[in-house]
């Protein structure tokens, strides 16, 4: 059970890094970010997250706001894997968790 919290753990990381890094490159890239390989990159990596955030909201939600509630929504499942891992740590071991 460890093994699979740790592996979503890491998963959504990635995911928010994506995330963060896509935004920041946005920003410094402005206009062109389209055409920039990293960004597209990174909105590889992110898509799926966002795709699914998307069909989640309803349709009030604008399509340019889905990916800062994908964010926000991984920032709370990773907030409830990071107690669930400590949690678990707590019951194997610390030792075990490493």
């Amino acid at each position: 059970m460890l093994q699979l919290v740790t592996l979503a753990h890491l998963i959504v990381w990635i995911a928010l890094l994506a995330l963060v890094g896509q935004f920041a490159l946005g920003l410094l890239a402005g206009a062109k970010r389209d055409t920039n390989i990293f960004y597209k990159l990174l909105e590889v990596v992110a898509s799926p997250f966002v795709k699914l955030m998307r069909r989640l909201t309803p349709r009030v939600v604008l399509d340019r706001h889905v990916p800062l509630a994908t964010f926000l929504a991984l920032g709370v499942l990773l907030v409830v894997l990071s107690i669930a891992r400590i949690s678990l740590c707590l019951e194997t071991g610390v030792n075990v968790c490493v």
